[in-house]
């Protein structure tokens, strides 16, 4: 966690667009949320724009349309090429949590798109499963826009708000130590995360 925050708030203007971007797209459409951290590297864009390294309205737009676009190539490959990618052996081994995102999707609808944008698993699965669904894209892209909206906008603002802490203490103590509190803040996001997503998987 230490090595990436690092490495992105050392970059500069367009590059942390691109990567941001990039990790945010990928997250969903290439079916790999489960291993690449789009949601840190959105929250670490907004580090990036409270230190000036982009601007605040610039990272939401990337952030937002990567999460729009990605989700909308995610539909696409779900409904192209779904049975495969759900008989995948990764998918295969977590058949539960993929059955509770069938069936919130079967039960809710567009509020299952909307809402699972902000559950890690369902993030990058939920998209296919309404493209192998037949789900109607316009309704998709509805509840996929507004979702990949509240989302980016919420996860941006986290970052922007802990880059401005971030700042002051590197004034104040030294970029290492503000490094290890930006660090710490970070994981106790993605802990938080975590367990809430333990306590919905309980009640299940």
């Amino acid at each position: 966690m230490t090595r990436l925050t690092d490495w992105l708030l050392g970059l500069d203007g367009l590059p942390v667009y691109a990567l941001v971007g990039l990790l945010v797209f990928a997250e969903d459409a290439l079916f790999v949320g489960f291993v690449l951290p789009g949601e840190t590297a959105a929250v670490l864009g907004g580090v990036a724009a409270s230190l000036g390294h982009v601007s605040l309205p610039g990272i939401l737009l990337v952030v937002i349309f990567a999460a729009i676009l990605g989700d909308t190539v995610g539909y696409e490959l779900g409904r192209t090429f779904g049975p495969k990618l759900l008989g995948s052996r990764f998918l295969v081994r977590r058949a539960d949590r993929l059955d509770a995102a069938r069936k919130q999707l079967a039960e809710r609808g567009g509020t299952a798109v909307f809402f699972g944008r902000f559950v890690a698993f369902f993030r990058a699965t939920m998209p296919a499963l309404a493209g192998l669904s037949r789900m109607h894209y316009p309704k998709f892209l509805a509840y996929n826009a507004a979702g990949g909206a509240v989302w980016g906008t919420a996860v941006v603002l986290i970052g922007y708000l802990a880059g401005n802490s971030y700042a002051q203490i590197e004034k104040t103590f030294g970029r290492a130590t503000a490094l290890i509190a930006l660090a710490v803040v970070l994981a106790a996001v993605v802990t938080w995360r975590i367990r809430r997503r333990r306590t919905d998987r309980a009640r299940q």
